[in-house]
């Protein structure tokens, strides 16, 4: 199936990094989830890692909301705070719990190397940044997920893993995703008017997501039971 559309931000820096997404949304821990392979142990270390990076990355997310020059940016970037908390999130919570990790247990997961690199490269960029800094280091996370999400549950695989999938791939998610790639695209029209590829403010912007996308390709690691 063709990419699903985000926006043409995202097509641009996605189609610039081209290797690195590769590695991120095909990694074989994608393809475990996909064809069920993926061992339950690992998966469950990933998602008591992807816990914690939640926070961080809703923390991130607030730092848009301050960032923002309007309010309409600052509403849309307050509605995927709220999706992270309260949609992901108990995604998390739910299959943990049913696996015998409570919240107390998962909430004191100790972060690992590549989780405490990943989220503190993006609240670096939203401190040290400007609001477009920051929504393309948030970008690969929000749009490969929901890239990742729309592609397996087209699959229609048996796997023990499609309550994940479904979360990503579902209706709810999916929108939240289209909605991030129209608020990028305003921003960066807002900010950088209707050409914005051909100024060197593109080319860190872009640098800025495929960095992202590298450290989302190293977090699945973070899966190996």
């Amino acid at each position: 199936m063709s990419a699903p559309d985000y926006g043409r931000s995202f097509a641009l820096w996605r189609d610039a990094c081209a290797d690195p997404w590769q590695a991120y949304t095909r990694h074989a821990f994608v393809e475990g989830l996909a064809d069920g392979s993926l061992p339950r142990e690992g998966f469950l270390n990933y998602l008591r890692q992807d816990y914690v990076f939640l926070i961080n990355f809703a923390r991130a997310w607030s730092l848009a909301v301050v960032k923002a020059g309007s309010m309409a940016e600052m509403q849309a970037a307050s509605a995927t705070v709220h999706g992270l908390l309260h949609g992901e999130m108990a995604l998390h919570t739910g299959i943990c719990e049913a696996a015998g990790i409570p919240r107390a247990a998962l909430a004191a997961t100790e972060e690992a190397p590549q989780n405490l690199a990943y989220t503190r490269y993006v609240l670096e960029v939203g401190y040290s940044g400007d609001f477009l800094d920051l929504l393309a280091a948030l970008a690969p996370c929000v749009l490969g997920y929901g890239e990742i999400g729309a592609r397996l549950i087209a699959q229609d695989r048996d796997t023990p893993y499609r309550d994940w999938i479904e979360t990503y791939g579902g209706a709810g998610y999916q929108q939240m995703c289209r909605d991030t790639g129209t608020l990028i695209d305003r921003a960066v029209a807002d900010r950088l008017g209707p050409a914005p590829e051909t100024l060197p403010r593109w080319g860190q912007l872009a640098h800025r997501f495929a960095t992202a996308t590298r450290l989302e390709a190293v977090f699945w690691e973070l899966g190996q039971p």
